[in-house]
């Protein structure tokens, strides 16, 4: 999952699915609430630790961590230089995912099938829509940073991704960096009502995942398939960029020298203007595919 976070348009959700530990993450993220200062005072720290599931969630973090260090200095190294190779794998490893999601429904009906296309529609029109300009404003960055971090457990969609839509990308990061550098009190108060925004945002949204699963299971998991399916569009391996990230400024947002790209556009290998290694990449297609399939195993158990 940590890994996953690192790669913009893949979503640790969808990990924490096919692993088979997806329900167990959002109950987890369920139990911290005001509900807990009642179990301190009934069964103290023992009893909070069983409540918030302790022992899975501190494995799940130090995974986490390895996996964001792993990915912040390996998969972003291969994203620079071999981005087809990449996205090639990843785009076998969803495409498999969605099919593994869609096995576990106990039957299809309508409503299932309705779910299914609306959450692909949902997911397809998240990819191409045009990126709004973003604020400053406190209320904005409070509902952003709650809606970008509900994207962290969703399958299919990424909070990184998201925040770039809304025009705040481009002023969360820049604001992190300075407040981490500087402890400038501006910066600071941005990021802490980003960081509240999150909080309330993973504390609503898991409930709202945890009640859908419960009454609904079904017509979630075909929606949640739908998401998967639907954005594959943005994890394509051959794509050109069509427009460049700008700051505030109106200035190219720059990674090493490069301008950061806003938004690309799908082409076929034999019209992909660098090297499209296309032999490679379907390889690594089947490989991403047959991925699921032994990650699934080492989870242990099936989502049911």
């Amino acid at each position: 999952m940590g890994i996953a976070e690192v790669i913009p348009g893949v979503s640790g959700g969808t990990i924490a699915f096919i692993t088979g530990i997806y329900e167990q993450l959002i109950n987890t993220i369920k139990a911290f609430g005001p509900s807990l200062f009642t179990t301190l005072k009934q069964g103290g720290l023992k009893g909070v630790w069983d409540e918030i599931n302790g022992t899975f969630l501190v494995s799940l973090l130090a995974g986490m961590a390895i996996g964001v260090v792993a990915g912040v200095f390996g998969i972003t190294y291969l994203l620079d230089n071999y981005p087809v190779l990449v996205w090639a794998f990843f785009f076998g490893l969803i495409i498999a995912s969605a099919i593994y999601i869609g096995k576990q429904l106990t039957h299809w009906s309508a409503k299932e099938i309705i779910a299914l296309i609306v959450g692909a529609i949902v997911a397809f029109g998240i990819t191409i829509i045009t990126p709004a300009e973003g604020t400053t404003s406190l209320p904005i960055v409070f509902i952003s940073g709650a809606i970008a971090i509900s994207a962290l457990i969703l399958p299919g969609i990424s909070g990184s991704f998201i925040l770039l839509l809304m025009g705040m990308y481009t002023i969360i990061v820049p604001t992190l960096k300075t407040a981490l550098k500087t402890l400038d009190p501006a910066s600071l108060l941005l990021v802490g009502v980003f960081a509240c925004g999150c909080i309330v945002g993973l504390m609503t949204f898991s409930r709202v995942l945890s009640w859908t699963f419960k009454h609904y299971k079904n017509i979630t998991l075909a929606l949640l398939t739908g998401f998967m399916i639907g954005s594959l569009n943005k994890i394509w391996p051959w794509r050109i960029p069509t427009a460049w990230v700008k700051d505030a400024n109106g200035e190219y947002l720059l990674k090493d020298g490069v301008r950061k790209v806003l938004s690309e556009a799908n082409v076929l290998p034999w019209n992909y203007t660098e090297e499209p290694y296309t032999i490679a990449a379907i390889v690594l297609m089947i490989l991403g595919f047959l991925a699921v399939f032994g990650i699934e195993k080492l989870g242990g158990k099936e989502t049911k």
